[in-house]
């Protein structure tokens, strides 16, 4: 169906869940994410609202312009050549654990916590940015410092549902354990 048709029941209830952050907790599994699903060929619009409706509580997240910025720390040839490199095992290039060298999942999570610092609730957008990259959905939701938050962490999601299937951009299955999913 269309956007008309649901984004005013989808915004209240993630209104219902923003206002009840105990039983989101027990919905998703201990986590504190919310998985906010629509047809990636209507994300404008979604985000249009959202930052219409929650841009005086809210940080949004671009992981587009993120995924600039990181390209933009050495530059696109370096990038290029490295992204060679790692063609076939991505996350080392954009979430390297261990590496004290900032990497994408890095600036994704120091922008997550800088929100909750100001006191203000993260919201991803533009989130296709992330396939590729090897950085899922659960390795953000379950950081330790987004688990522990008192504020929830929103993950606008641009997906296709099938029954209680969720599908990334259409076509990669969601891992939804961490969070409560608005469909």
């Amino acid at each position: 169906m269309s956007y008309q048709l649901h984004h005013k029941q989808k915004f209240e209830d993630l209104d219902y869940r923003l206002n009840n952050l105990d039983e989101l907790r027990r919905i998703a599994n201990g986590g504190n994410s919310v998985l906010f699903t629509y047809p990636p060929n209507e994300e404008s619009l979604y985000i249009n609202k959202a930052i219409e409706l929650y841009s005086s509580k809210a940080t949004f997240i671009d992981i587009s312009k993120l995924l600039v910025n990181f390209i933009d720390q050495d530059g696109i040839e370096e990038f290029e050549l490295l992204y060679k490199d790692f063609i076939n095992t991505p996350y080392e290039l954009f979430r390297a654990v261990d590496d004290p060298v900032t990497d994408l999942f890095d600036m994704i999570i120091e922008n997550i916590k800088d929100a909750f610092n100001n006191g203000k609730i993260p919201i991803l957008i533009r989130t296709g940015c992330l396939y590729g990259t090897g950085i899922e959905n659960n390795n953000i939701m379950e950081h330790k410092d987004i688990m522990n938050n008192k504020i929830p962490l929103i993950v606008f999601y641009p997906a296709s549902l099938d029954g209680d299937t969720i599908k990334f951009l259409n076509f990669k299955i969601a891992n939804k354990y961490r969070c409560t999913v608005i469909k």
